[in-house]
């Protein structure tokens, strides 16, 4: 929430919007229905930045990580994932960002569903 000098609230700022579910689907649909043999790298690799700007939103949700071990142990991994050391590289083959791709999709999936299911209890 975005907040005026005089203390009153402007309207939804960028952090208070909610993430667009269909988009996050749509995209780790596409990215879980690619195959190797038939995708190019340039493809493979124009997916990677998407996916990562939506496991990052994800990340920065109330999904009760604190809470449950579960959630928390997917955190864990998304930061693993997120580390820029571990990233893909132009050095790498096609198949590593084809696969670093799946794991960021399905991770994000994951992580998705626990939104929807904190949205849908109130649980944020």
């Amino acid at each position: 929430m975005v907040f005026t000098v005089t203390g009153k609230p402007m309207g939804a700022g960028i952090d208070d919007l909610p993430i667009d579910v269909e988009l996050v689907e749509d995209s780790t649909d596409s990215t879980l229905t690619m195959e190797l043999a038939t995708s190019t790298r340039e493809q493979i690799e124009s997916k990677t930045p998407i996916l990562v700007g939506h496991l990052e939103l994800l990340l920065r949700e109330e999904l009760g990580a604190d809470e449950d071990s579960q959630v928390r142990e997917m955190f864990s991994k998304a930061y693993k994932l997120l580390d820029l050391k571990d990233r893909p590289t132009k050095e790498m083959t096609a198949f590593s960002i084809f696969f670093f791709n799946r794991d960021v999709a399905l991770l994000a999936r994951q992580l998705l569903w626990v939104y929807r299911q904190r949205r849908e209890t109130g649980g944020s």
